[in-house]
């Protein structure tokens, strides 16, 4: 059951530790916490969980506040957990003055010949039932824990005790997260329980997996939310991505603004069962949001990816039709960086070398009349009178490759201005290289077709 209505406002949380850069499955669970929070009119927050001295960083926290900011999670409110230890302590001395926790002197796991202070837990060995809003009633056996450990010393606590403490003092009522949280859930119960904390509502996400379904790792694919932001994801097609891992809106609709995705989300359209972090759904999703913006800004995003390639950079700044066909072929600017770098575009940067055997078209009945046709293309160019645009190109040459077939007329032509049988349709290079540059061109090929 989604519960949608509560007598308590909702609040929700994500716990991120600045170990690491903020990477998608963080940000996946940021993401479901906000969206259930505002759908109900609750309160976000953000809690970080610094605890862990030796790896945690200032630079990571800030590259975890920078992408939940990014993607446009404004969080209500934010704490840092090492800002909370005298009040982690506080609940630990009370747990130990009640005797529902003990201070027990015991040999270093690290180095047995070390003897160390750690707080346990008296667990009464009860069996646990949870209610889990995705998974339904999940119930665990708490004996088969023992006395766990739940504080290295009384200003150390673990990650367990600080998590139900925090939790909490924050009033946090629904604990969003990943379904490997789940084990950690009946220890996190017999904590509140002993402290007589009110239990949240738990709801665990399923996990995200990689291509070949095993789990998402930074070898398999879990890049920085800031490595897909460089390579062109546009901020508002990856929180549409992320939130269809995982989750099903009930309907056809696939691409979301992040209003959008408010207005829609709920925690009966969570599935159970592991998402398939799909890099060509990624990429379909970015074309998508892409096209929502205007051209200029469009031509911008592409442009940036291609600075200091000179002839690629011109062609498409001055020409609409060749940036239209690269909105068209590509989703990204890393895409399209990777085949200007491979040579792709190369005809954009210097004049190709061809030979009369490039010129011809394979269907072609009368070869040895190519460049016959090239110096009557040559000529019908020059007829244009204005711009020297891919539609006025087209218009002057429509008739006479209508009269001799396209293919004997427009393949001769493609192949005199790129080099490439592969390359955007003659009419659109026309327009790039410009009336100066195409004409040379084809001269150059009629040339070689002597």
């Amino acid at each position: 059951m989604n519960r949608d209505t509560t007598a308590t406002p909702v609040v929700t949380r994500v716990a991120p530790s600045p170990t690491g850069p903020f990477h998608v499955g963080t940000a996946r669970t940021a993401l479901f916490n906000y969206l259930y929070a505002k759908r109900v009119r609750g309160r976000f927050l953000v809690r970080i969980e610094d605890t862990d001295k030796a790896r945690s960083t200032k630079e990571f926290e800030e590259d975890i506040l920078d992408g939940m900011r990014l993607l446009g999670l404004v969080c209500d409110d934010m704490v840092r957990q090492s800002e909370r230890v005298e009040q982690h302590a506080e609940r630990l001395r009370e747990l130990v003055a009640q005797d529902k926790a003990y201070v027990s002197r015991e040999p270093s796991k690290s180095d047995p010949s070390v003897e160390v202070e750690v707080v346990r837990l008296r667990n009464p060995g009860t069996t646990i039932t949870f209610h889990d809003e995705v998974r339904g009633d999940i119930t665990f056996d708490t004996g088969e824990l023992g006395d766990f450990v739940i504080a290295r010393s009384l200003r150390d606590p673990l990650y367990h005790f600080a998590v139900v403490v925090d939790d909490a003092d924050m009033g946090v009522t629904h604990v969003i997260r990943g379904e490997d949280h789940i084990s950690n859930t009946p220890r996190q119960i017999l904590i509140q329980q002993a402290l007589g904390l009110p239990r949240p509502v738990y709801a665990h996400l399923p996990l995200i997996l990689a291509q070949d379904r095993s789990k998402l790792s930074k070898r398999k694919g879990a890049t920085a939310v800031a490595d897909y932001i460089a390579k062109g994801y546009l901020p508002s097609a990856l929180v549409n991505f992320l939130a269809l891992l995982g989750w099903n809106s009930g309907s056809d609709k696939e691409v979301f603004t992040l209003d959008e995705l408010v207005t829609a989300f709920s925690l009966d359209g969570v599935q159970k069962g592991g998402a398939v972090f799909d890099v060509v759904k990624l990429q379909w999703l970015n074309k998508q949001h892409r096209l929502m913006l205007p051209f200029e800004e469009q031509r911008n995003l592409m442009l940036s990816h291609v600075h200091g390639v000179e002839g690629v950079y011109d062609a498409l700044s001055n020409s609409e039709a060749a940036m239209h066909d690269i909105l068209e072929r590509y989703a990204t600017g890393e895409e399209l960086r990777t085949a200007v770098d491979s040579g792709e575009f190369s005809f954009y940067e210097r004049r190709p070398e061809v030979t009369r055997e490039m010129l011809v078209w394979k269907k072609d009945p009368t070869p040895e009349r190519a460049g016959e046709r090239l110096a009557h293309i040559v000529e019908l160019l020059q007829t244009i009178d204005g711009d020297f645009t891919t539609d006025t190109v087209r218009e002057a040459l429509n008739e006479y490759a209508e009269s001799e077939g396209k293919g004997n007329v427009l393949w001769p032509m493609r192949m005199a201005l790129s080099g490439k049988d592969r390359s955007p349709d003659p009419f659109v290079l026309a327009e790039a290289l410009g009336t100066i540059e195409t004409k040379a061109r084809l001269k150059a090929a009629i040339v070689a077709c002597s």
